[in-house]
């Protein structure tokens, strides 16, 4: 039986963490090629330092998306996050871009043809994971850790709270009790602040506020710890204090290590890369199977071959919680949704430019969009597997 108290923590960083800025332009990128061409194909990675981004990686797509223009695209994601700082400002930094083009022989492996499906993109293993913590169906430390820089980045970028600078993380750690998390232990923030002159003990009086508004009320009590830029000054943000580099971040990205993770990381990604879109449809799943009360936790794992349309395995895990059979779930998924990379593509209409939203403040437990964001958070399998548990 698993255990039913104990403490648990997970952390999110903030859309200026030097690795999420990296994100956020591998994004932007993909989206760029997406919306010419939504059979475009992006694998795009970004290294930020000091004043520098390179960005390198291969594509597949309109020769009207231009290296000027992916420069363009990076430097309107870092002003728009906010970077105007000595070491890394979005006008001035230096932007070298190396992209070029998708390998042939990958290509044969992944495009459809004459007497084959299109294949996916690379080998590998994705994990889907939901659970009934939250309204979201999300773990609560890492739901809570995001929804603290959230608040924190909406407010700065409003000006009600100027003092702030754009590079933040957040972790939280629950106590749980009878398996339910029912308060916060600690919190830890460490933001940038722009003047230098404020004490961790000023800091902590600008976020308190946001960070109680974040946890569900009785959450944080007399007893919990608070440490808010436990070493005192941190002016120096960004790239310019550590460089950042996509896809270092994907326990963040995910569960904050409440479930497994295959190990690939999605930004950066067209969606016939297994590691986004399998990775989506495995929560989209898993979400489906806990808002259809067969279980109260369910962790969903797919695999593929390169080249190869069909998974090779479908695993479910219902954590002792469950109301059917989960091997006759396993076979009622794959009846329920295709899981080749296009069956997956077509019934989450990933082909659109959805992903830049995405790279920072986790990619699940967000609202579905009207363009198709944030599809995959949809529970609207929940009538076709209900009758499952009888």
């Amino acid at each position: 039986m698993a255990r039913q108290n104990y403490l648990f923590t997970s952390e999110s960083v903030s859309e200026g963490h030097p690795d999420k800025v990296c994100d956020r332009i591998s994004d932007a990128v993909v989206d760029a090629y997406l919306k010419e061409m939504p059979e475009a194909r992006v694998a795009c990675e970004t290294l930020a330092t000091t004043n520098r981004i390179v960005i390198a990686g291969e594509t597949r797509g309109p020769a009207t998306i231009t290296n000027d223009y992916i420069a363009h695209l990076a430097r309107m994601a870092v002003k728009d996050i906010g970077y105007e700082q000595d070491g890394f400002h979005w006008e001035n930094c230096d932007i070298a871009v190396h992209l070029h083009a998708q390998s042939a022989h990958i290509a044969q492996g992944v495009d459809a043809g004459d007497n084959k499906d299109e294949g996916a993109g690379d080998q590998g293993i994705m994990f889907g994971y939901a659970c009934r913590e939250t309204e979201e169906l999300m773990p609560a430390p890492i739901l809570f850790s995001h929804k603290i820089l959230r608040l924190l980045a909406d407010v700065r970028k409003s000006g009600q709270e100027p003092a702030l600078g754009p590079d933040a993380k957040s972790q939280v750690t629950i106590r749980y009790a009878d398996g339910k998390p029912v308060e916060a232990t600690s919190i830890v923030l460490s933001t940038q602040h722009l003047d230098p002159t404020l004490t961790s003990a000023d800091v902590r009086a600008i976020v308190d506020p946001y960070i109680r508004s974040a946890l569900p009320d009785g959450f944080i009590t007399d007893a919990t710890v608070w440490h808010v830029n436990p070493t005192g000054a941190f002016v120096i943000g960004g790239p310019d204090g550590d460089a950042g580099l996509t896809g270092r971040k994907i326990i963040v990205d995910t569960y904050g290590g409440a479930a497994p993770h295959g190990g690939g990381a999605f930004s950066g990604k067209d969606p016939t890369k297994v590691d986004r879109s399998a990775a989506y449809a495995a929560r989209y799943l898993a979400k489906n199977v806990v808002a259809a009360d067969l279980a109260d936790r369910c962790t969903i794992q797919l695999s593929y071959a390169i080249g190869i349309p069909e998974p090779l395995s479908v695993y479910v895990d219902l954590h002792g919680t469950g109301r059917c059979d989960e091997a006759k779930l396993e076979k009622a998924l794959r009846d329920v949704m295709g899981l080749s990379p296009r069956g997956i593509r077509q019934h989450l209409k990933l082909n659109n430019p959805i992903y830049e939203r995405t790279a920072a403040y986790g990619h699940f437990g967000r609202e579905p969009e009207a363009d198709g964001g944030f599809s995959w958070e949809k529970t609207d399998l929940v009538d076709e597997l209900r009758p499952l548990a009888g």
